[in-house]
């Protein structure tokens, strides 16, 4: 959730109060599933009489709307119903209707304010008289599924922070969100009810238990500022324990911009390209140094502190700001990143393929499924890959020194061509989890990377960690 202080909050709803018992909750989808149904009978009855054509046209404007509202809907709940339709949005190009991925992805930055009443009610219960202590701004600086950030100055020390407050109930309400989702895709009929499905499921239910414990993140949080505090390409918030628990928490306010802001478009393309290798370099430290990821692309999960021109020693700096959705990788899994990564940047097919050896997934594809594959992960590791030695980049994605050009790569639109056919000639399984959890990662490293306009060094990427 970002300090970006360019985008104001107070044009969104604000909501008086969450429905956070199960019952509230059960009745509230009930409602949107009601509303639903009777929209459907409406549009089916007053289309009767159109043409195909006139009809079809009709019926994705219809459901384009149902999408939206249905989206407005669960981001008035928040919580954990949001965080899986935010996952859904990321896979949904291949288990949803456009209509409703693109609307599921307006979850992740335009769910409703919690109103300051509610959350000073809670900020009292956590701290009781040590609230006394802090000057509170009343107007959220950030919004999400799970809590509501808000800054605040220590009154004796001056110190600026910021407050991650937990919206009441949450925590409570996981296990029955999780259960309300998915009668709502059985009903829908959305997304094939799958052995593969109910393990995925069940790893949201253990993820997000460990997320709503801010004591996990706190640890976390400082395991990364020290892992990154000699580096002057990052900037991670330091924890302040005096108002941190379970339920909230107090970190340092880091200032910056969002990615997408009009102020980092108009710096040089050297600098632009810095910041790029910065986000990539982070990841791949992530995956092959530490063993743990931040799985979460949300861009309001960074900022671009940018340097102060009248400073010669000053350096634009990538702000880490959430570290709520870690995750940990094991060897194996590992072992099988590290032969992906080097198969990917020697190009090498036969290479892929037989780094793809260790997980029922791949172990039980057919050889033409898995030579497929294999050419689609060829492609997804287009931009890691040595430029010498890879002759299927397009000449327009790279520049005189050979770094890649991530906004002339339409990488994204192609990998999904590619999947596509590649998945036509099997039924469609869920990957595995773990699997997934990465290339949520990388596909937002992607969209970063093109709304930077950066170019990038595959060698400096990669060679470190072969």
């Amino acid at each position: 959730m970002a300090n970006d202080t360019s985008k104001p909050t107070d044009n969104k709803q604000s909501i008086d109060s969450l429905k956070t018992s199960g019952f509230e909750r059960r009745m509230s989808i009930a409602k949107t599933s009601l509303n639903i149904g009777r929209r459907w009978a409406g549009n089916s009855v007053s289309g009767m009489f159109l043409d195909k054509k006139a009809r079809s046209a009709r019926n994705q404007v219809f459901m384009e709307a149902q999408a939206n509202y249905v989206a407005q809907e669960l981001g008035k709940l928040k919580g954990s119903v949001v965080k899986i339709g935010q996952m859904l949005a990321m896979y949904g190009e291949h288990v949803l209707p456009p209509e409703i991925t693109r609307a599921l992805q307006t979850l992740n930055d335009d769910t409703a304010i919690l109103a300051w009443p509610k959350i000073e009610q809670t900020l009292r219960r956590t701290l009781g008289s040590k609230l006394d202590e802090l000057e509170v701004n009343h107007t959220p600086i950030g919004t999400a599924s799970l809590a509501q950030v808000h800054r605040a100055t220590v009154i004796a020390t001056g110190e600026d922070v910021v407050l991650k407050i937990q919206y009441p109930g949450v925590a409570d309400a996981i296990d029955s969100d999780l259960a309300l989702f998915r009668r709502l895709l059985k009903v829908s009929n959305a997304v094939p009810q799958t052995r593969a499905l109910d393990t995925w499921f069940e790893e949201i239910r253990d993820l997000l238990h460990v997320e709503v414990d801010y004591t996990i993140e706190a640890a976390t949080t400082e395991r990364f500022y020290q892992r990154l505090a000699n580096d002057p390409r990052y900037s991670v918030p330091k924890i302040n324990r005096d108002y941190s628990s379970k339920y909230l928490l107090c970190m340092s306010y880091e200032a910056g911009v969002s990615v997408a802001s009009e102020t980092l478009k108009l710096l040089p393309n050297e600098r632009r390209s810095a910041i790029g290798q910065a986000a990539i370099e982070i990841m791949m430290q992530e995956i092959f140094v530490w063993g743990e990821m931040q799985t979460d692309p949300n861009f309001g999960n960074y900022l671009v502190r940018i340097a102060d021109e009248n400073d010669p020693q000053a350096q634009d700096k990538l702000v880490l700001l959430d570290f709520g959705a870690i995750r940990q990788f094991d060897t194996q899994l590992l072992t099988i990143a590290h032969g992906l990564l080097r198969a990917g940047y020697h190009h090498d097919h036969q290479a892929m393929r037989t780094a793809m050896t260790g997980y029922d997934f791949f172990d039980s594809m057919s050889d033409k499924v898995s030579s497929d594959i294999a050419t689609l992960f060829l492609l997804a590791t287009e931009p890691f890959s040595n430029p010498d030695t890879n002759p299927d980049i397009p000449s327009n994605c790279l520049d005189h020194s050979k770094r890649y050009i991530w906004a002339n790569s339409k990488l994204h639109s192609r990998i999904s061509a590619r999947a596509q056919r590649a998945m036509q000639s099997f039924e469609f399984n869920l990957p595995p989890k773990e699997f997934m959890f990465i290339s949520r990662k990388f596909i937002g490293a992607y969209t970063f990377l093109t709304v930077l306009d950066a170019h990038t060094d595959s060698n400096k990427l990669v060679k470190p960690f072969l």
